[in-house]
């Protein structure tokens, strides 16, 4: 690939770590975070997502940025240069086709985001009384097609533009305008009568419900959050200066979805508690229960367009890293332009979405196999098979194969040993475990 070296295809210091909690920032914070915390033991499950965050988590986040700057390739190359084994590229184009089919149906949910903000802020979405109904109707329409068109379109554009005048100003302006939308929504919600109720179950630890199933869903959240095993960090790394600290890196992103976690459950909570509420898992909690909340609220339209207008920031920021994996493959690989192959990927995803946004609904109802949508079959292979087998790829890869792991990371000695016993010894054990959980091969 011609420019792959060229001084604008890289991050500065604060664009690289803005770009990459971008990356991780996504919509499955807002919505399963707080149901999956409620569930296993408000504050307890907290406190477990964060000791796996730091046992598992930013260890092999390390890796991925170690492996992504060390080979200066996308997810496959990289992996080839560092070992000289052409294995080891084919098992990192894991990620790469995990990114790809990810982004086909996370666009379809970011246009769900994207047609919610336009109804609330112009009070269409609150003449409704059955928002289940409202839902329904909606994926039952060709609009969900045309709103997954307009947020592809919108990705590609980014993409096109290149690192540091496209991804990286992108993640500038709009990481900025989610925090300030994370922090006048969490006051907005601390500020409902009776909210404190809502703040006492998510921040009370209930032990009682801490298990061994409870710790592998923490470890399976805090793998995924972090965006690991899709290529998304690998390729962010390879566009990172040699200057710059990955480890502190590392932590500050890490920090940073951890803060957007918390938030969003001081959101979520006091919402769904002062109007009664089930804070239930996945689409029916957003675009169900809470614009019902919204509706009672005072000032709900604008407070409900916000809140849709977050949810789309969070799912844009995380598309942009998505089709940057593909995009960066497929111009080293055939040596296209920047250009071309951005424009060319963002029409494939499309067409590949749209079995994902017609299974919904009552469009297609042939796209419907075993009782699930193509969408969730979609959502499950992706989130239960191919990244939990690409984090494992990293994990293996930089635990045994890679020789200068340790130069690239940059640690001390003492840090160095106990990032090298996690990855050979921990984190291989505990990610195959979530797979084996997630997979349903295991049960508690």
């Amino acid at each position: 690939m011609k420019d792959q070296y060229r001084t604008d295809e890289r991050f500065s210091s604060s664009g690289f770590i803005l770009a990459a909690i971008g990356s991780a920032v996504g919509l499955g914070n807002m919505w399963k975070f707080p149901y999956i915390t409620g569930q296993y033991g408000g504050a307890a499950f907290f406190m477990l997502f964060v000791i796996c965050l730091l046992l598992v988590g930013l260890p092999v986040l390390l890796a991925e940025l170690s492996v992504g700057r060390g080979g200066r390739g996308n997810a496959a190359t990289s992996l080839i240069r560092l070992s000289g084994q052409k294995l080891w590229g084919g098992l990192g184009f894991i990620t790469i086709v995990g990114a790809f089919v990810i982004l086909s149906f996370y666009a379809v949910v970011a246009g769900w985001t994207l047609h919610y903000a336009m109804l609330s802020f112009t009070g269409k979405l609150f003449v409704h009384k059955d928002y289940a109904l409202l839902f329904h109707d909606f994926n039952a329409s060709w609009m969900p097609v045309l709103w997954q068109f307009i947020v592809m379109v919108l990705t590609g554009f980014v993409i096109i533009r290149g690192v540091s005048a496209g991804i990286e100003r992108f993640n500038k302006i709009l990481i900025p305008g989610l925090v300030i939308l994370l922090l006048v929504l969490c006051v907005r919600a601390l500020s409902l009568e009776g909210a404190g109720e809502g703040v006492s179950f998510f921040l009370k630890p209930d032990f009682s419900k801490l298990s061994a199933e409870s710790a592998l869903v923490a470890l399976g959240h805090a793998f995924f959050s972090l965006s690991l095993g899709m290529g998304a960090i690998m390729t962010y790394g390879a566009y990172v200066d040699k200057r710059q600290s990955l480890g502190l890196a590392t932590l500050a992103i890490g920090i940073g979805d951890l803060a957007y976690a918390f938030l969003a459950g001081l959101i979520i909570f006091p919402t769904t508690f002062v109007y009664g509420l089930e804070a239930s898992q996945g689409p029916g909690l957003v675009f169900v229960a809470l614009p019902a909340a919204f509706s009672a609220m005072p000032l709900g339209a604008v407070f409900g367009g916000l809140f849709f207008v977050l949810l789309a920031f969070a799912a844009l920021t995380s598309m942009v890293s998505l089709l940057e994996v593909p995009v960066a493959f497929v111009r080293e690989a055939f040596d296209w332009s920047r250009t071309f192959s951005a424009a060319m990927l963002t029409l494939l995803c499309f067409l590949v979405g749209l079995p994902s946004a017609l299974s919904l609904g009552d469009k297609a109802p042939w796209l419907t196999f075993g009782g699930k949508p193509f969408f969730d079959w979609v959502d499950f292979v992706c989130s239960n098979i191919i990244l939990p087998l690409g984090g494992l790829v990293v994990t293996l890869f930089v635990g045994y194969a890679w020789k200068g792991a340790a130069e690239e990371a940059g640690l001390s000695s003492w840090w160095l040993r106990v990032w090298m016993f996690m990855l050979r010894y921990v984190a291989p054990v505990l990610v195959l475990l979530v797979f084996l959980y997630s997979s349903g091969i295991i049960a508690f």
